[in-house]
């Protein structure tokens, strides 16, 4: 396998992610329950021991998994984004907006529907469902 445009050989291919990782002060878990399992409705995982001595919490819902990791000098992530494929965005959204969570939608992401919103924490986060394929006359 060549690596497209740049000449090298690759002997190896992605698969997926396997999780996403977004930063929380300390002592913030309990938010994170209440945003990540209680509005979205994913499943807490149990850390590692010796990775839950370390704060922080994991969760899963389909077939994403996202932690959330204690770092000290925490700022919320207002650029830097997971991309969340999801499907009845319109029931996502409206879900989120009934918590208190603004939806912004944006159309500019081609073959795309998708919006922006947020954590509880001021981490920004964009949800996305494909458009269906055009159908043929």
């Amino acid at each position: 396998m060549t690596a497209r445009g740049t000449g090298v050989s690759a002997d190896f291919t992605f698969e997926r992610i396997d999780h996403f990782q977004l930063d929380i002060p300390a002592g913030a878990e309990d938010e994170c329950r209440a945003f990540w399992s209680g509005v979205l409705g994913m499943t807490e995982l149990r850390k590692p021991p010796v990775l839950a001595a370390r704060g922080g919490c994991w969760f899963r819902g389909g077939g994403v998994e996202v932690h959330l990791g204690v770092t000290p000098d925490f700022r919320p992530a207002r650029k830097g984004h997971p991309g969340i494929l999801v499907r009845s965005l319109d029931a996502l959204a409206e879900r989120l907006t009934a918590h208190g969570h603004e939806v912004t939608w944006d159309d500019n992401h081609p073959g795309h529907r998708r919006f922006y919103s947020a954590d509880r924490l001021g981490n920004r986060l964009e949800f996305l469902e494909p458009l269906p394929a055009p159908t043929e006359a």
